[in-house]
């Protein structure tokens, strides 16, 4: 550290005596309830303003705020501060196809779909099948629409997806001593060989990344690690094998300069076809020589973490070769008729949604008797059903529900993504009501006069799950695994 520090040493060192920061991210996908809710909520958390996040707050660690229901009801996300800078920088947009590499536990893919706004796709890949689970029950938490979560190598997704993301955001796997001070395995685990493991895994996945995004794609590289050999290093030695790939902009957040446990970014653009390129990394060759952090620095732009603003066609046929390469059965498989589940869906929203569902483009698909929507932009399907087969998925679109006989059953995901007005009832009570805890215990409710059916209980307006009303009583219909027992 002492080299790419100097006299701040010091000071980095002793910034690992310090506490650790906490910090949350409220979620543009509830937007509707945060005016009325954010003055009572900065209030109780003790929440301050991230400078490099407009969404993102610290809050005091004695308020636990993931003990609290607006949590359980997708209002924010709780993130390290400094690990906010990659998605902001990556600056995704309204109706684009995303791809979330390295995705768990879902920091960064949670804020990438806040400001999609449920428009475009968003991909969010986890190749550890109990990691990516974690992530899809995030993405279900946070109520986003328009995300596939897949559990697969960077290698299956390059062989299918061939130039398809206007955008990459890479959170690549680490050496991790920007979490040293809040995990001491962390420290355990770290050693020069550790830091050689990752830096070759690093290299490997740009690769494959590489492939994924189109010309004139924007491709954001993130590590919550200090050393050069994992951050600068790695994006040197890519650039000069990939020339069409150029770095605006690098970004570090150091404990001791910020409130964050640190966090490095590299900001990349890949040039378009009609750009006459002969070397995109060409302004720094005469600095290769003397090394990465000449090279990086003489293009790209460093903003110091306080200053940082809060704001060739695709190939089918070689993405048709890979799906058929790696084609195996899907979990669970596909079947029933499309026409038929979505008349039971219809029916469904049609006593239980009258507000709608809220559904963009896409298309319906079955896994086994889930349904779930597969989401498409507003100008077609970039990923078909059949790019799906023989991947694992953990969750390919919006879970609608569960098809039974002659009717479907809602899923929990579908809840968390719908407005609570547009349910035929909703019952809704403040965080502290008895009723919240309740029916967060899994317990049944008393129904409110004339409810009936399937319906919605919520927490300030922000819907916790189902429940179905019949004779006074609303049966509760919150998964087991999310009850809470006190």
């Amino acid at each position: 550290m002492q080299a790419i520090l100097g006299s701040q040493t010091d000071s980095f060192l002793n910034s690992y005596n310090e506490p650790r920061t906490y910090g949350l991210r409220l979620n543009p996908l509830k937007a509707a309830a945060l005016d009325k809710i954010l003055p009572a909520l900065t209030e109780q958390f003790g929440l301050q303003p991230i400078p490099w996040c407009a969404t993102g707050y610290y809050y005091n660690e004695e308020f636990r705020p993931g003990k609290h229901p607006y949590h359980a009801a997708g209002l924010y996300y709780i993130q390290e501060p400094s690990a906010m800078t990659a998605a902001e920088l990556l600056d995704p947009q309204p109706g684009e196809v995303i791809l979330d590499l390295a995705a768990a536990p879902g920091g960064k893919t949670t804020q990438i779909a806040g400001k999609m706004h449920g428009q475009g796709v968003l991909v969010a890949n986890e190749i550890h099948p109990a990691r990516a689970k974690i992530l899809s029950e995030n993405v279900e938490r946070c109520g986003i629409v328009n995300a596939i979560v897949t559990s697969a190598a960077p290698d299956e997704l390059s062989r299918r997806f061939p130039a398809l993301f206007d955008r990459i955001m890479l959170d690549a796997p680490c050496s991790g001593e920007g979490m040293f001070r809040k995990d001491e395995g962390a420290i355990a685990e770290w050693s020069d060989s550790h830091v050689a493991m990752c830096a070759a895994r690093q290299s490997d996945i740009l690769e494959h990344a590489a492939i994924m995004l189109k010309p004139g794609g924007r491709l954001v590289y993130s590590t919550c690690t200090f050393n050069r050999s994992e951050n600068e290093d790695t994006i040197h030695a890519f650039c000069l094998a990939h020339p069409e790939f150029e770095v605006s902009q690098i970004e570090r957040v150091w404990p001791h300069e910020s409130r964050g446990e640190g966090h490095f970014v590299a900001v990349l653009h890949k040039a378009k076809p009609s750009d006459v390129v002969a070397d995109a990394c060409s302004s720094h060759a005469s600095a290769a020589e003397d090394g990465p952090a000449e090279r990086i620095s003489s293009s790209a732009q460093t903003v110091t973490a306080p200053k940082l603003r809060a704001r060739e066609a695709r190939s089918n046929s070689s993405r048709d070769r890979g799906a058929d390469r790696g084609r195996r059965s899907s979990s669970g498989g596909a079947g029933g008729s499309s026409a038929a589940d979505m008349a039971l869906l219809h029916a469904f929203c049609a006593a239980a949604l009258p507000g709608g569902a809220g559904l963009g483009p896409g298309e319906p698909l079955r896994f086994g008797d889930a349904l779930y929507w597969l989401p498409h932009t507003n100008s077609g399907s970039p990923i078909r059903a059949s790019d799906l087969q023989g991947l694992k998925v953990a969750r390919p679109g919006l879970h609608l529900g569960d098809i039974r006989t002659n009717r479907i059953e809602p899923s929990h995901s579908l809840a968390l993504a719908v407005s609570a007005h547009a349910a035929a009832w909703v019952q809704s009570y403040r965080p502290d009501a008895p009723e919240i805890a309740a029916f967060l215990r899994g317990e049944t409710l008393p129904a409110q006069e004339g409810s009936s059916g399937w319906g919605l209980i919520a927490v300030d307006d922000l819907p916790l799950g189902w429940g179905k009303a019949s004779g006074g009583q609303i049966k509760n219909h919150l998964p087991k695994g999310l009850r809470w027992f006190k």
